[in-house]
């Protein structure tokens, strides 16, 4: 068996493994990168960049087949970025193998042992399958397979309302696929209502199925695919199960590398560190917690200066943004309206500015949706977008939340009119406008000075 010494040694190739790998190595370190499947991991090859291209092209109008195609293209073009020749050009010792534990610093990889100052576990995470009755008797889809699909599913039945399968229902009604969308609860239960509700009622409206509430009991090959629920049975040509992700740990052999587990992930202190084993670190869909490729390539940043330099740094959440690709999109960073009221009680102020009241979404003929801005001390401490390419309107928000600024940094910008942008800006003046303008104190000032000046 061979044998490496190295100063880190990262598991699995995806956004935060690359990103560590990357950081660390060009600063001088000696880096060892394994991964046992495709470089560039989940969101390269199964989430986000296939998901968000198969989206693009219903909309485009291309026919499903075309689409696909053009997924493929889309991983093709970005790939070189993440690929094993450009890490190894970089410096990495690049190892395709599966990786386990053999005690706290040493890492077994096929035929390769790994000797490791610091070891990163960046594994990510895997489709969740519940134990339905019968789901093995079916050819069911995961993320993980449904890209592979050229064929126009004639009813797609999706169980899980959240944003895989709220945004698969959207992508897939665009191919003129009928849609049926099962949720045991409320989909989208973890956005704010509000925002939830025009996103959910366009799906209804472009001809989608959600039922909400309904538990999967059963499933089965008749007639093609039955799903059982407790609203009545359900049957389609093609299934996909978008019910949540667990992390991929099982395989590693944590205990023999005294590294403790949760039931979301690895168990880590507010640095990403083991609790147990300070010499490893996880971060992204293996830390638990937040399950978001920008969040897993910000952990990587994170740790890399606790790895390098030695200098304590934790991570934080609350001004990572997250957004669901629907129709309108739906974005949210920090806290939403119910949870600021929770925690700020009444010193929290809520502003909300509809998109009608923007002049950039009259002309486009865009204007449902809103802005809704949680304020406490003058600072932002939670914003909602809906609104199309909220996913981008939210940005400098997550400037002003990851800098602490406070809300007359947005009302003191000047931005180009006329854009969706300007909502974020008359937000933020929204907020002032009652201190300066039913102000006694302000329109008493005005008025001496008035009669003071020249």
């Amino acid at each position: 068996m061979n044998t490496i010494k190295t100063d880190v040694c990262v598991i699995g190739a995806g956004s935060g493994g690359l990103t560590v790998a990357s950081g660390a190595v060009q600063m001088g370190a000696k880096v060892v990168l394994i991964e046992a499947g495709k470089m560039g991991g989940d969101c390269l090859n199964y989430g986000c960049v296939p998901s968000k291209t198969l989206i693009h092209a219903g909309r485009a109008g291309m026919n499903y087949a075309e689409a696909m195609a053009d997924v493929q293209r889309a991983i093709t073009t970005i790939a070189p970025h993440d690929s094993q020749e450009r890490f190894e050009k970089l410096g990495c010792t690049v190892i395709r193998d599966t990786a386990r534990f053999e005690d706290e610093d040493t890492i077994i990889a096929g035929d390769t042992r790994i000797g490791a100052r610091r070891i990163v576990i960046a594994t990510g995470s895997s489709p969740m399958v519940p134990p339905i009755d019968g789901i093995d008797s079916v050819p069911y889809l995961t993320n993980e397979t449904l890209f592979a699909q050229r064929e126009t599913p004639e009813h797609l039945i999706i169980i899980g309302g959240g944003p895989i399968g709220i945004e698969m229902a959207f992508a897939h009604r665009s191919f003129g696929c009928e849609v049926t969308v099962i949720d045991g609860d409320q989909a989208l239960s973890k956005e704010d209502p509000d925002a939830a509700k025009i996103v959910l009622d366009r799906l209804r409206a472009e001809g989608v199925t959600l039922m909400e509430g309904a538990k999967v009991e059963a499933v089965s090959a008749e007639n093609g695919v039955t799903v059982q629920t407790s609203k009545g049975p359900v049957t389609g040509s093609h299934l996909l199960v978008a019910a949540g992700r667990k992390p991929n740990l099982d395989k590693l052999d944590l205990d023999k590398g005294n590294v403790p587990r949760t039931k979301t992930g690895v168990d880590v202190d507010g640095s990403l560190r083991s609790v147990s084993n300070k010499k490893v670190y996880a971060i992204g869909d293996a830390a638990g917690g937040m399950q978001f490729t920008h969040l897993a390539g910000y952990h990587g940043g994170v740790i890399i200066r606790s790895m390098l330099f030695g200098i304590p740094a934790k991570a934080k959440t609350a001004h990572i943004p997250r957004v669901t690709y629907g129709s309108p999109e739906l974005a949210q960073i920090g806290l939403t309206e119910a949870e600021a009221r929770k925690e700020h009680g009444d010193k929290l102020t809520v502003i909300r500015e509809d998109l009608k009241s923007n002049d950039r979404a009259v002309t486009a003929g865009i204007t449902e949706g809103f802005i809704k801005l949680m304020v406490h001390k003058g600072r932002p401490v939670g914003v909602t977008l809906v609104a199309p390419n909220a996913g981008d309107l939210i940005a400098p928000w997550a400037l002003a939340m990851a800098n602490n600024m406070k809300l007359s940094a947005m009302s003191n910008a000047v931005f180009p009119y006329p854009t969706l942008a300007e909502i974020n800006k008359r937000a933020a003046g929204s907020y002032f406008s009652p201190k300066l303008f039913d102000s006694a104190l302000v329109k008493t000032a005005v008025g001496l000075v008035q009669r003071w000046l020249p």
